[in-house]
């Protein structure tokens, strides 16, 4: 016996507006009967768990123990400009001169999340 992984569940102090961000990061819909205001929304993600954005009165105070790891199908480099214009903020940069390593972000209520190298800045590397 198993279990499966079925949402990926992230606390909130907005829950809509939060998974309004992830909707707009990874190009999936929320759900359909979602609406703002509503204190726990998803984000439909095709062939994995669901984002699942849960609305709680206590603000994040450290670090995230789990975080979300995004591969683009652009440079890394042109998601990283993306994301940040969408509100995300950098929290740190692990780029190596190399073409190596990954971007630290926050969403726009600081839950840290990386943005790795996409396959062509991989495959690009190892030619």
């Amino acid at each position: 016996m198993v279990s499966v992984l079925q949402n990926v569940a992230i606390d909130c102090a907005d829950a809509y507006e939060l998974a309004r961000f992830w909707s707009e990061v990874t190009g999936r819909s929320l759900h359909p009967e979602d609406k703002s205001g509503d204190h726990e929304t998803q984000v439909m993600l095709p062939d994995g768990p669901l984002l699942h954005f849960n609305q709680v009165p206590e603000k994040k105070t450290i670090k995230n123990r789990i975080h979300l790891c995004l591969r683009p199908e652009t440079s890394r480099e042109e998601e990283v400009e993306r994301l940040l214009g969408l509100g995300a903020t950098l929290v740190a940069d692990h780029r190596k001169l190399d073409g190596s390593g990954w971007v630290v972000l926050a969403d726009p209520e600081g839950n840290e999340f990386c943005v790795l190298r996409s396959e062509s800045d991989r495959a690009a590397m190892s030619s």
